[in-house]
């Protein structure tokens, strides 16, 4: 009895830890009070207000652009990168293997200024392309773990019947690698869409001021205060986010449903 409530105490301060910033973040973007201390009243104009900035609705945009296009290039090229690394023996594997977790954890700095660097000797301007390819280089690992942690779990005997059976190389993995691993693939689609929407030290470096994105934007801006506009955007990300999760998990639940029929 007495473990059963430590545990769930336990648990209810996690929860709380976790979830009461959230959650006055969202009851501020309401809150008539501009500087959020006190409750002022009900109200959407931060809303409205958010709506009329031009320059936050663009560096929104930007992550947005940015967020969708570096995670879809980052999964397609994660994802087969996982699946050589699971099907082939090839010279260099393990060098491979071992430099994806050396990215994983070199710190931000270290990659924004190695990055930097090389658009300086490419002659490479900053801005979009410099972005996009900046967070397809810090993504890339994360997705390729974690498509390959959830190749692991499969039985290699079924891609040796499979080519006994005369499939081809690329029937295999459309047919049989590329179902089984869906999971693991939008798992790896969205943890690079949060990584890049999230991102700051890296995108400071590589990107220029004709292209700011959010993050950059937000972080200009708190310099001088919180403004209620930026509670009433965080609001809106994070029901972003929630209906991805959602869909994610709906799309998940009907690729099961179609496998067991």
């Amino acid at each position: 009895m007495i473990g059963r409530l430590l545990r769930s105490g336990f648990l209810t301060i996690i929860y709380a830890y976790l979830y009461i910033p959230i959650i006055i973040l969202i009851v501020n973007s309401f809150n008539a009070s501009r500087f959020g201390n006190q409750w002022k009243g009900l109200t959407i104009d931060w809303y409205d207000m958010l709506w009329n900035n031009d320059s936050l609705l663009q560096a929104a945009g930007h992550s947005l652009t940015i967020g969708m296009i570096s995670a879809s290039c980052t999964t397609l090229i994660g994802s087969l990168a996982a699946v050589a690394l699971f099907c082939y023996q090839f010279r260099g594997k393990s060098f491979v293997s071992g430099m994806l977790f050396v990215v994983m954890m070199s710190p931000d700095i270290v990659m924004a200024i190695s990055l930097l660097l090389v658009f300086m000797l490419l002659g490479v301007s900053l801005g979009f392309w410099s972005l996009l390819f900046s967070h397809i280089t810090f993504c890339l690992p994360f997705v390729v773990i974690t498509v390959y942690a959830r190749l692991k779990d499969f039985d290699v005997k079924i891609l040796e019947a499979a080519r006994d059976l005369g499939a081809s190389e690329l029937t295999i993995l459309r047919q049989i690698i590329l179902p089984l691993a869906l999971p693991a693939v939008i798992s790896g689609w969205l943890l690079s869409f949060t990584l890049s929407m999230d991102d700051v030290v890296v995108s400071s470096f590589v990107t220029g001021p004709a292209y700011e994105i959010l993050p950059l934007k937000i972080y200009s801006m708190v310099k001088i205060g919180i403004s209620p506009e930026v509670n009433a955007l965080a609001t809106v990300l994070l029901l972003f986010s929630l209906i991805m999760v959602l869909l994610s998990q709906w799309m998940l639940k009907r690729k099961s449903i179609k496998t067991i029929n």
